[in-house]
């Protein structure tokens, strides 16, 4: 049996990865800052009573965008001897798109950290979450009636969170998928527009998308309380969608599971049926 530590257990990927492997008789430690094991990146005083007895991670860093308080760069890749040290012999990390196509994108130090760990490893790299229309982000655009963004017509396989959590549920479980890179996306790339137009027939509500050039988002960013790296930073993300870098569907999902991903119209009819944009 495993003994698995989960960060982030109360995010949109941990909690679902949690409910997993305790289905499957595992034995789950979910570990935020908020919850009863307690856990936070900043805090190295926390991170061996989090490790004790655990023997799988799963790493999430829930603050990847630049921070001068805080580097990305520096935390997880600071956890992970001390998790092996700890008796931990896999790590499944949760990454992120275009790792590979942004020299300075934070999570190629830690992705490089992992895979020099000395133990098993697995690192997910997800397109856009599905569910930042219903639990993240864009869901105040949703609710509004009105999705301003920077992206033009660039397309995006949006992944559903549900087959994230099943890959790294079988990665953490699994040495089958030990070395892997997987690049997880859905089955198809589609624009914020027809997002717009699938939501708003679902809910038979009005949704519409609205293109903003990328300065004046920007601008609007930082008029809105952002701080300008932070809103700089968002920008050059949206910038991958709007020049079209990272939009062909992957078969990862499928290699990992023996399955296709989930629909993004199947993820839309199940959040409006049960009343997420209500």
């Amino acid at each position: 049996m495993t003994n698995v530590l989960i960060l982030g257990g109360t995010g949109k990927t941990g909690r679902r990865v949690a409910h997993r492997l305790q289905s499957r008789g595992e034995t789950v430690r979910a570990a935020s800052r908020g919850s009863d094991i307690r856990f936070d990146l900043d805090d190295p005083t926390t991170w061996k009573p989090a490790l004790d007895g655990a023997t799988a991670a799963y790493l999430v860093d829930p603050e990847t965008r630049p921070n001068p308080a805080t580097d990305p760069r520096e935390r997880i890749p600071r956890l992970v001897p001390e998790a092996v040290d700890a008796g931990v012999r896999r790590l499944v990390l949760l990454s992120a798109p275009g790792v590979e196509f942004m020299d300075d994108h934070p999570l190629a130090e830690v992705e490089q950290a992992v895979r020099d760990s000395g133990v098993a490893w697995t690192i997910l790299r997800p397109s856009w979450f599905s569910q930042n229309f219903s639990e993240a982000f864009f869901l105040p655009g949703v609710l509004s009636g009105t999705l301003s963004l920077p992206t033009g017509d660039g397309r995006t396989p949006f992944i559903d969170a549900e087959d994230i959590a099943d890959v790294a549920a079988s990665a953490l479980t699994d040495d089958r998928h030990d070395g892997q890179i997987y690049d997880l996306t859905g089955p198809r790339a589609i624009t914020f527009g027809e997002v717009a137009d699938l939501i708003g027939k679902a809910t038979g509500r009005t949704v519409r998308y609205e293109d903003v050039d990328p300065r004046a988002y920007v601008e609007r960013q930082i008029a809105g309380g952002v701080p300008p790296t932070i809103a700089e930073w968002y920008t050059r993300l949206f910038a991958t969608i709007r020049d079209g870098t990272g939009e062909a569907p992957t078969d990862d999902v499928e290699r990992a599971l023996g399955r296709a991903p989930r629909r993004f119209e199947d993820y839309v009819t199940e959040t409006a049926a049960a009343g997420h944009w209500n």
